[in-house]
């Protein structure tokens, strides 16, 4: 006899997101990679607006930065929405770009170091929730 079992009744359900936290990640890396979209092209279309601060060790040319906060600012968004979809990839995705967005950041500290402290911050959280876990132990 064969036994036809729904997901339901056999304990296991599908769902989008797993827990809370990947919801939570999901928007910060949707709105942080927003932010990080204008971050960049403000760098681009206005590259001498920037000011840096003393003398730090890494130089770079503004408009180069500009584009690499754009890209990745586009890459965390789509991994932000992705994650709603329950896909894997994008969790992998997000904790690789969240931590390639930090180094980006930290790079970027003397031309605004408010700001880039807060980005750090932000990605701190998007790879602490990714990686925190994906469902809850019943007990």
């Amino acid at each position: 006899m064969a036994s036809n079992v729904s997901s339901g009744s056999a304990g296991v359900s599908r769902k989008p997101f797993a827990t809370g936290w990947t919801a939570f990640a999901a928007c910060l890396m949707i709105f942080g990679g927003a932010m990080a979209v204008l971050q960049g092209i403000g760098a681009i279309v206005n590259d001498d607006r920037y000011v840096i601060t003393g003398n730090y060790v890494y130089k770079f040319d503004v408009t180069g930065w500009g584009w690499v906060h754009l890209i990745l600012g586009l890459i965390i968004v789509v991994a932000g929405f992705m994650l709603f979809t329950g896909a894997v990839w994008a969790r992998i995705l997000g904790v690789i770009a969240a931590g390639l967005n930090m180094i980006a950041n930290f790079l970027w500290l003397p031309y605004y170091p408010f700001w880039s402290i807060i980005m750090i911050a932000i990605d701190v959280f998007v790879i602490w929730a990714l990686t925190a876990g994906t469902h809850r132990e019943r007990a």
